[in-house]
């Protein structure tokens, strides 16, 4: 049977196994079977309110009742889109300026919060609605007969150049084949517990999510604050058994950092994956150490490609000034390099830098009622012009390794011209991050005064640095000034916000 909306394979799922548990958070669980009843309860309630191809947002934390809501906003013919509580009121009003949503949906913790916002929008509680709901079958169907495989499913804003949030959207068809091909390559089935560490409005979560729905494996969902305290954190994922993360660097660093593997190991962890920037490889020797049989994987790709572009299973052992591979491309994805004149680098030349590209089913429907910007990155193919082939052009720099694994170079925004030389400030954190006393590191380049800046966590004297930087870096590499901090800034997303750290220059 061809799945053409993930409420097919929910509800395929549910079929097999209607009364295993499928999502849990701090407080509650509840099973496929339940899943679908509530959703079904929200989807009824909103279809007075949402047209086919309409969006829902959500202004509330990760939680089963979200779920619920968002699973309920797509059985009412809609999409959903949470939206960040913790970001400054203006921002989030300006994301619901561009997704103009029918509706915004809160919950008990959030309601005052969400009503304060200058938005002219209604907005409903959802644990109003799952208590006086009913479920409205023809409705229902009405608008599951007008779905297509190619209709948004979810719209997650990231950070604009112009201030405005970007809201990449991100149809049925594109996650149903990603959750295909990674459920099947890494093997996720039914007996797993997968603990969910990202943000409902972060990409990583999707992978979560749709993993379970696709396979019957559990979703367990981490709060977020457990991220500010490893032991409560480590206690959680063991106590929950879990067998699976998908977890951005940043939350694996902070694991490593605070000692939480110290306090307590999770034996039941057989496959940790992890993405979003590049993994420090003295702060991942720290798991490997302490969970030596579980799978190690880094995943490589920008939410404009839905998730994920690339994998790499680690299968030796890295060295701390290496940076890990990210690999090759999933299946029916295509994953190149373009050099400043758009001409093809191929896999087997190694060491050549260009800009990565991404073509295939995975490519996203664009940026949210943002046609400029959407023309701008999501192009005609420029190897060929004999049909439609559109490519994402991602911004990011990459190169190839002996192997033809695709390794990640550096954000086109991070390579710098310095001393008349170009560089890339990624190498750059690399070294440093391979010296000891350093945990993590980020450079920022003052455009002004001419400066590589370098903020750093960890306990390393700055001349014993720079010194041991000498050693590795070319002089017209090595930071003008290093400026050590108790704790690196983080943007929504969980990386490292460079824009807090431009303040602190």
């Amino acid at each position: 049977m061809y799945c053409k909306s993930i409420l097919d394979v929910l509800e395929n799922t549910a079929s097999k196994y209607p009364d295993k548990l499928a999502f849990g958070d701090v407080s509650s669980d509840m099973t496929f079977k339940e899943t679908i009843e509530r959703s079904k309860l929200v989807g009824s309630y909103l279809t007075s309110y949402v047209k086919n191809g309409s969006p829902v947002a959500f202004y509330m934390e990760k939680s089963c009742q979200g779920v619920c809501g968002m699973f309920g906003a797509v059985y009412a013919g809609g999409f959903y889109s949470f939206i960040d509580v913790r970001q400054p009121a203006a921002r989030a009003e300006s994301v619901v300026s561009v997704l103009e949503p029918a509706v915004i949906i809160t919950d008990n913790t959030f309601a005052q919060q969400a009503h304060s916002l200058n938005v002219d929008v209604p907005i409903l509680n959802i644990e109003e609605i799952l208590a006086t709901a009913s479920i409205d079958e023809a409705a229902l169907a009405r608008a599951r007969a007008a779905a297509r495989d190619i209709d948004p499913l979810y719209v997650n804003f990231t950070s604009g150049s112009t201030g405005v949030p970007k809201g990449v959207t991100v149809c049925h068809r594109s996650v149903i084949e990603f959750i295909s091909y990674f459920t099947d390559i890494f093997k996720i089935t039914c007996d797993d517990i997968l603990g969910n560490q990202a943000p409902f409005d972060f990409d990583v979560s999707v992978k979560d999510i749709y993993s379970g729905i696709m396979t019957g494996a559990k979703v367990q969902i981490i709060p977020r604050e457990y991220f500010s305290s490893p032991m409560n954190l480590m206690d959680y994922i063991a106590d929950k058994k879990t067998t699976v993360l998908v977890w951005a660097v940043s939350a694996m660093c902070f694991v490593s950092i605070m000692n939480g593997l110290e306090y307590r190991t999770p034996d039941t962890l057989r496959l940790i994956m992890f993405s979003g920037e590049v993994m420090p490889v003295k702060q991942l020797k720290k798991w490997q150490a302490s969970i030596p049989d579980a799978t190690y994987v880094n995943l490589y790709g920008p939410t404009e490609i839905t998730c994920n572009c690339t994998y790499h299973v680690l299968d030796r052992a890295y060295e701390d000034s290496e940076v890990i591979p990210a690999g090759k491309p999933f299946p029916n994805e295509e994953v190149f390099l373009l050099d400043e004149e758009d001409k093809l680098i191929g896999t087997d030349t190694v060491g050549v830098t260009g800009e990565i590209c991404v073509s295939g089913t995975s490519v996203v429907l664009g940026y949210y009622n943002d046609p400029e910007r959407t023309a701008a990155a999501f192009v005609q193919n420029p190897l060929h012009n004999r049909y439609i082939d559109i490519i994402y052009r991602t911004g990011d720099l990459g190169k190839y390794d002996s192997d033809g694994n695709l390794i990640y170079v550096s954000r086109k925004d991070f390579q710098i011209k310095h001393l008349g030389h170009r560089i890339e400030l990624g190498e750059i954190e690399t070294a440093a991050m391979a010296q000891d006393g350093v945990s993590r590191a980020c450079c920022i380049y003052d455009f002004n005064k001419k400066r590589i800046i370098m903020f750093y966590t960890g306990d390393a004297d700055k001349k014993q640095l720079t010194g041991a930087l000498k050693e590795v870096l070319p002089p017209f590499m090595i930071p003008n000034s290093f400026k050590p901090i108790e704790d690196m800034p983080l943007n929504k997303n969980g990386k490292i916000d460079r824009k807090a750290l431009e303040k602190l220059m």
